[in-house]
């Protein structure tokens, strides 16, 4: 006997055996049993999820010499012809290949004419979606007033691209992907009928890998079981298809924890050699920091960790909090984003894991918000640091000399501060500048005005522990504060002088 594959061998021959649909099998079952029957289905959903299977159980359902019923015999002729696919009451038809009006033209003259044996017949086309405009437009008289012994079934995997008029004369299910579980339990009974021994470790692979599509998962399960001689192991899997494994993640994780990147450079270069692909290593890698961050968040389920819990290291665990492992995920998928334009995406993964192991010493924005916040209270500075919620009362005014331009000093006289500000904060100086720039004053008087600003950001953003009786700042100024002073001055400047002049000074 030829040799069948599994997904076609095990494919289901009544609604009980539709695996993860329950609301469809419900509904179906119900109208088959209560004779309310439709005269269009549409059936869409993701790849290998049973919606083909579904629409020849249906057509088994309506032509069954026991029916219409809910649970087809499948032993009469009619169910046997059916089931291989010899009936000439049910058409299928490719909707990716027959996707004209000729095509459609085709079908409206057949359904002229009677079913030949059964009760009724039946037309299934898959892939629905890729019909014309035209096609679909020749086809909506047919389907709105069929003769009562034709039933349509579509079956689309993009939903969104059948016309809204063709959805309205079709009763609609969405079949979902099927549950995790349920797919490697459906896999240990696939083992069990063939007589191979299989890991839970590696059926719960396959199932992973298969994204909620059971005919991706008997389709890998073949390819697995073609190099295991009768003995399925997560193992063997790892090495023949060139996968990372549990433990190496854990022994990697743990020396960028250690700041061993002699180690981590090592067990790379191991891996890579052993047939490991890059995509493929950071993608596990991604994989295995997000389930640490899962774990982090109390998450136990091993369909979303993909393993024990009890699996992954302890130690990294203990040492990297949720902020870091969030920061770490989000590296590793711009690197995966990145790497599809880099001349050598090793060396990016390189760099990458190299980050990794300075993971323990990154800190979040919110945590230093915080520890500034705790050292300002500990050192009793007043002044309040920009965008960190902080509201100690500003330090008093400092001024080191009156404005010298005439005009500028009427202008200081004569202009109020900011309502929320307080003489000598930010808004108050920011006030007196803006005034006396409209006013006309020289660039230079304007560039003194910028420094007394500048002053006030240091001494609202720097703990007075950190400056040196009105000098300038010292080197422990946080760079975010060098960075906006560079802005504010670049700024100033550049609003007074010329685009030419001020490309040649910054």
């Amino acid at each position: 006997m030829a040799y069948e594959v599994t997904a076609t061998r095990r494919r289901p021959k009544t609604f009980d055996e539709l695996a993860g649909q329950d609301f469809v099998v419900a509904t179906l079952k119900n109208s088959l049993e209560q004779g309310h029957i439709a005269h269009a289905y549409l059936f869409s959903g993701p790849r290998g999820c049973g919606k083909t299977s579904a629409a020849r159980i249906l057509a088994r359902s309506l032509n069954c010499e026991q029916g219409p019923t809910a649970v087809p015999c499948g032993v009469c002729p009619i169910c046997k012809e059916i089931s291989r696919g010899a009936s000439l009451d049910i058409i299928e038809i490719d909707g990716a290949s027959n996707t004209g009006v000729n095509d459609v033209r085709q079908i409206k003259d057949e359904v002229l004419f009677p079913p030949n044996a059964g009760r009724y017949k039946v037309y299934i086309i898959d892939e629905v979606h890729m019909l014309s405009n035209n096609a679909f437009n020749a086809l909506l008289k047919t389907i709105e007033e069929p003769p009562p012994y034709i039933v349509f079934i579509f079956a689309t995997t993009e939903l969104h691209k059948v016309p809204a008029t063709i959805k309205s004369r079709c009763q609609q299910f969405a079949f979902r992907l099927i549950p995790l579980e349920m797919i490697a339990g459906i896999l240990k009974a696939t083992c069990t009928d063939l007589g191979i021994q299989a890991e839970e470790e590696a059926l719960f692979w396959i199932a992973k890998e298969s994204t909620g599509s059971l005919r991706d998962a008997y389709t890998l399960f073949d390819q697995v079981a073609s190099f295991s001689d009768g003995h399925i192991r997560s193992a063997l899997i790892r090495e023949k298809l060139g996968l990372v494994g549990l433990d190496n993640l854990n022994a990697l994780a743990e020396a960028c924890a250690d700041h061993d990147r002699l180690k981590v450079f090592t067990l790379i270069d191991d891996m890579l050699n052993a047939g490991v692909a890059v995509e493929q290593f950071i993608i596990d890698l991604a994989e295995y920091y997000r389930s640490l961050l899962f774990i982090k968040a109390g998450i136990t389920r091993e369909s979303l960790l993909q393993y024990s819990p009890d699996r992954f290291s302890a130690q990294v665990l203990e040492r990297l909090h949720e902020q870091q492992l969030e920061h770490a995920l989000d590296l590793l998928l711009s690197l995966y984003r990145d790497i599809r334009y880099s001349i050598a995406p090793r060396f990016e993964l390189e760099a990458a894991v190299s980050k990794l192991c300075w993971l323990g010493q990154w800190i979040a924005p919110q945590e230093l918000r915080a520890a500034i916040a705790g050292v300002q209270a500990a050192l009793g500075a007043p002044g309040p640091v920009e965008g960190a919620g902080i509201t100690a009362e500003p330090p008093p005014p400092r001024y080191d000399s009156p404005l010298p331009s005439p005009q500028a000093a009427q202008v200081r006289e004569q202009t109020p501060p900011f309502a929320p500000g307080k003489p000598g904060s930010l808004s108050e100086n920011f006030s007196r500048f803006m005034a006396a720039k409209e006013s006309g004053a020289s660039v230079p008087e304007t560039e003194k005005q910028a420094s007394r600003i500048s002053g006030t950001i240091v001494k609202d953003c720097v703990p007075s522990a950190m400056q040196h009786d009105g000098a300038a700042p010292a080197p422990q100024i946080a760079p975010q504060v060098e960075r906006v002073l560079h802005l504010f001055r670049g700024t100033i400047v550049k609003s007074k002088k010329s685009q030419s002049e001020y490309d040649d000074e910054y």
